[in-house]
């Protein structure tokens, strides 16, 4: 459910002081467990780490950010990956076209010697 517009975007107070009067390039990543603080104009050009439950990633807020939450940008799952034997079979058969591709490309560059 979004937030009422008369009540506006809920961005928090300490990070607005934290940028506040400083230029982008100046300040280094501005850490933060905020993640909930939506991003306005004046965030952009900044570094931000955003906490994930266990580190803080870097995110470099862009014009195209503004009014989405920070807590977007920085996953708190991990994708390995889909496991199975299908997945064994893949993996071989892509190993597989990768090691044809060099010796592919070894032996057109010896050719042309």
């Amino acid at each position: 459910m979004s937030r009422s517009l008369k009540k506006g975007p809920y961005v928090d107070e300490k990070l607005l002081k934290k940028i506040e009067g400083k230029k982008p390039v100046e300040t280094g990543v501005i850490k933060t467990w905020a993640r909930r603080s939506q991003i306005s104009p004046e965030m952009v050009g900044f570094v931000f780490g955003v906490h994930n439950g266990k580190q803080h990633l870097e995110v470099l807020v862009t014009e195209d950010m503004v009014g989405h939450r920070l807590g977007e940008f920085s996953p708190t799952r991990k994708f390995t990956r889909h496991g199975g034997k299908m997945q064994k079979d893949l993996d071989i058969a892509a190993k597989e076209s990768e090691v044809a591709a060099a010796q592919a490309a070894k032996a057109s560059t010896e050719a042309k010697k």
